[in-house]
């Protein structure tokens, strides 16, 4: 396995430096393989009430992982066209357009826990088989630059954030 050393400022954008910054571990995949049960076992104690919210207006926890799965592709999309050297600026996303376009709520949470496992999964195998050479590969981002490391650590700070919000916020589902 190749190291893949942490990115620095200037390889990601300053909004998405708190995704880089929940990825302390110095070994990336390893840490990637880990959060799978961690993330399953978050979500299953919402198994009961996947559209519940923490507030009015929010998403449910359907939603939120059906986003999450949505980004983990748009984030790896954007990883391989720029491993691959494609020289083509990246569009960004607005997340909430894209979610009044989603219709996560005809899912069943184990299913978009599967497909969101399947999806990472298959970025874990992309990033095994990289080049050394390929982790520093740099490409644009609507305006900002991006290097390919720094992509690959978004992927798991963004599940992380999310995560997060997931048990500070919505909390523990009440019976009934």
């Amino acid at each position: 396995m190749t190291e893949i050393s942490r990115p620095q400022p200037g390889e990601y954008s300053a909004f998405h430096a708190r995704y880089v910054a929940l990825v302390p571990e110095d070994d990336l995949l390893a840490a990637m393989l880990t959060q799978e049960a961690v993330t399953t076992a978050a979500l299953n104690a919402y198994a009961a009430a996947p559209d519940h919210i923490y507030a009015p207006g929010k998403w449910t926890v359907r939603q939120v992982l059906g986003h999450m799965t949505d980004v983990e592709r748009v984030f790896g999309s954007r990883l391989l066209f720029i491993a691959r050297g494609d020289p083509a600026r990246l569009p960004g996303f607005e997340q909430d357009d894209w979610m009044r376009s989603a219709d996560f709520g005809r899912y069943a949470l184990p299913d978009l826990l599967a497909e969101f496992g399947a999806v990472r999964r298959s970025h874990l195998s992309l990033l095994r088989h990289l080049s050394p050479g390929d982790w520093t590969r740099r490409g644009v981002v609507g305006d900002q630059e991006f290097t390919v490391r720094a992509l690959a650590r978004m992927l798991l700070g963004h599940e992380r954030a999310h995560l997060e919000v997931l048990c500070g916020r919505y909390g523990p589902v009440q019976p009934g």
